[in-house]
């Protein structure tokens, strides 16, 4: 009976895989770990970077995709491009798609942020964390508010990317490792999802439309280079892989400066413009009348409520949104968010809040606003165990130059 009983759970736990296999991607024992802050990659993925040329120490970047509940990890290798070295399910994100835009709305970041040694907390009550650096520059002149968003273990999440402790476990070696061999800053992207054809054109009636088809941009830039964008804001909006010309400077919240465009990376990304725009006709003509429904986090629970029975209250997945969104008929659609609006108004009248005025179904330009200040971490000082040695000059000329675009 005990044997049909672990062969039944089994079998559920493989069904569940497909909803969301968090649990599956990263496994170590954690009884075993002694120093958390120093444990050692495992030798799969240590083979694994060897066979890649990738040096242990070498950059990383990191991607999120949202709607598909995946964050990969990307490594230098010995020609200064990119490569994925690891990915993972993420076991929690709270929210729906779209970007964090004030505190308390329980939204996960979506944009490009750059990581430092100081994002690193090695004295999470989740385990281990990294800060996202929530809000960057282009959040800060945009009036978005919102602070401590992390990538960080323990499976639950208010507006963070959350994780199993195992697989932040991998994750924070990664970048402590990186940050070892001299990398300053990690960047991290986080996407609502794989900016392809397909997707742009199931999202296309929503509000965040306009935002998205900006990060777009970077994520086309990565696609064609395999290098992370070099990353600026200026007229508050976010412009990748762009050199100021004419003595002039990027102001996030000023305007432009005349800027040039490397010939090569301007030739490619024209090839795989062309190569897009073709596929966006054949999704249009393919999903003609149809639009994605983004289901709310409780529908994303929802799916995956069995993985929490026999856990820790703390225990949350959340769900992809692939499992629990649908492509509807657009007249549907409209029915449907209207729906929601009016319980959102039911709602706050409830509780005697303001009603907010409800946002149209259709692509709008990203909201202005007053400048704020870009807070920045303290370095923590047990994000390593032992401080670095100091750089000889003789090191630092061997040290990669990986700043893409700028040789030559």
């Amino acid at each position: 009976m005990r044997i049909r009983h672990f062969a039944y759970v089994s079998l559920m736990a493989l069904a569940l895989a497909g909803c969301n296999d968090a649990l599956e991607t990263a496994q170590v024992d954690l009884s075993t770990v002694k120093n958390k802050v120093e444990q050692p990659l495992p030798s799969h993925i240590l083979t694994a970077m060897a066979a890649k040329g990738m040096d242990r120490n070498s950059p990383i970047m990191i991607r999120i995709f949202k709607e598909e509940g995946a964050m990969e990890i990307w490594k230098a290798k010995t020609d200064n491009r990119f490569d994925k070295i690891a990915d993972y399910k993420i076991c929690a994100w709270s929210g729906r798609l779209g970007p964090k835009v004030k505190t308390g709305d329980r939204q996960a970041p979506e944009g490009f942020y750059e990581l430092t040694r100081a994002n690193l907390n090695p004295n999470s009550k989740y385990y281990l964390a990294i800060n996202t650096g929530f809000p960057n520059r282009y959040d800060a002149v945009n009036g978005r508010t919102g602070s401590d968003l992390m990538i960080h273990g323990a499976c639950s999440s208010s507006g963070c990317y959350s994780m199993t402790d195992q697989q932040v476990l991998e994750i924070y070696a990664f970048a402590r490792d990186a940050f070892k061999g001299g990398q300053s800053t990690v960047q991290l992207q986080a996407f609502p999802f794989r900016m392809t054809a397909e997707n742009m054109v199931k999202h296309r009636l929503d509000t965040n439309y306009d935002f998205w088809k900006m990060l777009k941009v970077g994520y086309d830039n990565f696609e064609v280079t395999k290098r992370p964008p070099e990353v600026n804001v200026c007229e508050k909006k976010y412009v990748f892989n762009q050199q100021a010309t004419d003595g002039g400077a990027f102001n996030a919240a000023g305007k432009c400066p005349a800027m040039s465009t490397p010939p090569a990376l301007t030739a490619a990304l024209a090839s795989y413009g062309k190569t897009y725009d073709a596929d966006y006709a054949k999704a249009m003509s393919k999903f003609d009348g149809m639009a994605w429904y983004d289901p709310s986090e409780a529908e994303r629970k929802a799916v995956v409520a069995k993985l929490r029975k026999g856990r820790e209250l703390a225990f949350a997945p959340t769900g992809t949104s692939l499992e629990a969104g649908r492509m509807v008929k657009v007249a549907e659609l409209e029915d449907m968010m209207a729906k929601r609006t009016a319980q959102s108004l039911t709602a706050k009248t409830a509780t005697g809040a303001t009603p907010a005025t409800p946002a149209p179904l259709q692509p709008t330009a990203v909201a202005e606003a007053v400048p704020a200040v870009v807070p920045v971490p303290m370095q923590n000082p047990l994000a390593f165990a032992a401080p670095e040695p100091q750089e000889t000059a003789e090191v630092a000329a061997k040290k990669p130059f990986w700043k893409f675009w700028a040789r030559n």
